[in-house]
């Protein structure tokens, strides 16, 4: 019987200890402050990290009681990317219920080699805007693609500025020194590296298939590139996608001045947003290059040649 008193007495020590433990954990670090600050959960962040960001940052205090306070509120999977307007007043049920629905602004993501319309379908599911504002306000090329942070209710113009402002601080000085003595303008480098983006699935390709393109522009011959007609296409209903996936011979007919089969030159705008690798495999192009071909596989996989009959013999091999 005294054995038995004992264990109750240590289990009612520990459970009130225990509870203690947790209570004192869930406060406020400092229920008078007046101070916020912003805290940033990045995409894919997992909650141990989250956790460990907000001890640092002096906002709860004690990272295991937090870790306890999500998982049982059940809200693990319900955290969102963001930013949030944290402060040290708040307990750990309200930091954590802020993770829900709290976020001052929005990841975002764009991928390389978009057209615009692409991105105005991006951002009008993430944040409800315009397509049509959006693509008549975008200049197309311009929309450097990257992971941002937006505020929660943008205007079409905050989104295409803060893409403007990155691509032209992406775009160095020194990368537009490089280019202007490779011989190109601005818009003519970044038509180009359009092209790359769209062209060259790998980055080993890049450049060369940049060097190619160089090549023939310098040398008035057509850049027959098959992504300039499947820009001039536009949207296929039938494939519900903007970039057509096998074009026939009656495509290569079109009249669109993006033709590159039928016209000499450069089409007259970029024809998809580039990333910075194909903004650099065109400064780092060389016209020189002794191929003057080139076709890729379904796959991504690059072939080059130096003639057209070589030229030939790969689509022959490759492509039927």
């Amino acid at each position: 019987m005294k054995k038995f008193l004992i264990l109750i007495i240590i289990f009612l020590i520990v459970a009130i200890g225990g509870y203690l433990f947790y209570r004192e954990g869930t406060l406020a670090v400092n229920s008078k402050s007046e101070k916020s600050l912003i805290f940033v959960v990045d995409p894919g962040e997992n909650l141990d990290s989250i956790i460990n960001n907000l001890s640092k940052a002096g906002l709860i205090r004690n990272r295991i009681v937090f870790y306890l306070v999500v998982k049982q509120l059940g809200i693990e999977r319900e955290i969102q990317a963001g930013d949030f307007r944290l402060s040290p007043s708040m307990n750990a049920y309200e930091i954590a219920d802020e993770f829900t629905h709290g976020t001052i602004d929005i990841w975002v993501t764009v991928p390389e080699g978009l057209r615009k319309e692409e991105i105005a379908e991006i951002m009008s599911k993430t944040f409800d805007i315009s397509e049509t504002e959006f693509n008549t306000l975008a200049d197309e090329g311009y929309l450097f693609p990257d992971t941002y942070l937006v505020p929660k209710n943008p205007e079409p113009e905050q989104i295409i500025a803060l893409m403007r402002s990155t691509f032209e601080s992406k775009y160095t000085e020194e990368m537009r020194t490089q280019a202007r003595a490779n011989g190109l303008t601005d818009e003519e480098m970044l038509i180009i590296a359009s092209i790359v983006e769209r062209e060259a699935k790998f980055d080993q390709d890049r450049t060369q298939v940049a060097s190619i393109l160089l090549r023939r522009y310098r040398e008035d011959y057509p850049l027959e590139v098959d992504a300039t007609i499947q820009y001039a296409l536009g949207y296929q209903a039938r494939e519900n996608r903007w970039w057509k996936s096998s074009l026939t011979y009656e495509d290569l007919k079109n009249t669109s001045k993006y033709n590159t089969y039928k016209n000499i030159g450069l089409p007259p705008t970029p024809i998809s947003n580039p990333g910075i690798s194909s903004i650099k495999a065109v400064i780092n192009a060389d016209e020189n290059t002794p191929y003057r071909f080139y076709l890729s596989e379904p796959n991504g996989t690059t072939h080059y040649s130096k003639t057209f009959e070589e030229h030939q013999r790969n689509i022959e091999k490759y492509l039927r």
